[in-house]
């Protein structure tokens, strides 16, 4: 059995023996949509809230292009929904420094329910010695193609 206490804070002790990388200074960001009042900068930097959502339905891509290959030990996803269930699937994929091709870590999915869970938080440990690409491709319902993708927090350590 697997035990996780959540809060406010959610990090796992794997995210907190490092320190989170400063992504203002250390990116360029492409995405596929975002909504005016949620953008990217919302989930990715610190101070801000209310995380990003997509500015049209379907499939979304988050892709952190670092300026200079960096060590990355552990991505944090949140993800939030309390209006509709549906079942959301993301995969989070990295390059090396070496320019190899995208590698996909990991492939998961989650159902969100509003009278239930409404509360997605991931801690991948990934120990990489130097990160050039960070993507993050959200599928919003796996068998509902008009809903909208959001991210609430993504951070990089």
């Amino acid at each position: 059995m697997q035990k996780r206490i959540i809060g406010d804070s959610r990090l796992d002790t794997a995210c907190l023996m490092t320190e989170q990388l400063n992504l203002d200074a250390l990116v360029d960001v492409e995405v596929s949509s975002e909504d005016q009042e949620h953008p990217i900068e919302a989930a990715l930097l610190p101070g801000f809230s209310g995380g990003w959502r997509a500015g049209m339905p379907g499939s979304q891509v988050i892709r952190l292009l670092f300026k200079q290959a960096q060590p990355v030990q552990c991505i944090q996803l949140d993800f939030l929904e309390s209006a509709i269930a549906r079942t959301q699937e993301y995969v989070l994929r990295i390059s090396a420094d070496n320019g190899q091709p995208l590698r996909e870590i990991v492939r998961q999915q989650w159902h969100f329910n509003p009278q239930g869970c409404t509360a997605e938080s991931e801690q991948h440990v990934v120990d990489l010695s130097a990160v050039s690409i960070i993507e993050l491709h959200i599928t919003p319902d796996i068998s509902n193609s008009s809903a909208f993708a959001s991210l609430e927090k993504m951070r990089v350590f």
